[in-house]
């Protein structure tokens, strides 16, 4: 079964680490991520830019395009990973390796249902 593992922080604090910082989390991330490739359980991984970048369509009558994310929230959506495992109990426990990797922040754990199946996942692809 597929599931988004959806990576929620605080984009102030992580977009002010130096090299250092990011680099010694995402070495960590590598570490959970490596043994998931190899079994093929490990789809896209997606880290998204600040919700500074960010550009939003209003769904109104017309649609209005305005910058910025959706919602202001204390956390924001910083990326997300997708996996492919058996059940809810195998993805919670991908999703707590990742934390204990990466601090602070959550990981919301959503089941998918694809309707465009797209390209198959794979290992390095």
């Amino acid at each position: 079964m597929l599931y988004a593992l959806l990576c929620y922080n605080d984009e102030d604090t992580v977009w002010a680490w130096d090299k250092t910082q990011d680099g010694e989390v995402m070495a960590r991330l590598a570490q959970v991520r490596a043994p998931l490739e190899k079994a093929g359980k490990l789809g896209p991984s997606l880290r998204l830019l600040p919700t500074t970048a960010a550009t939003t369509l209003r769904k109104s009558d017309p649609p209005l395009v305005i910058d910025g994310p959706y919602a202001e929230t204390k956390e924001q959506l910083l990326g997300f990973y997708i996996v492919d495992v058996a059940d809810l109990e195998e993805a919670l426990g991908v999703a707590r390796l990742l934390a204990d990797a990466n601090p602070g922040g959550a990981y919301e754990i959503r089941p998918l249902a694809v309707y465009n199946p797209g390209a198959p996942m794979a290992a390095g692809g």
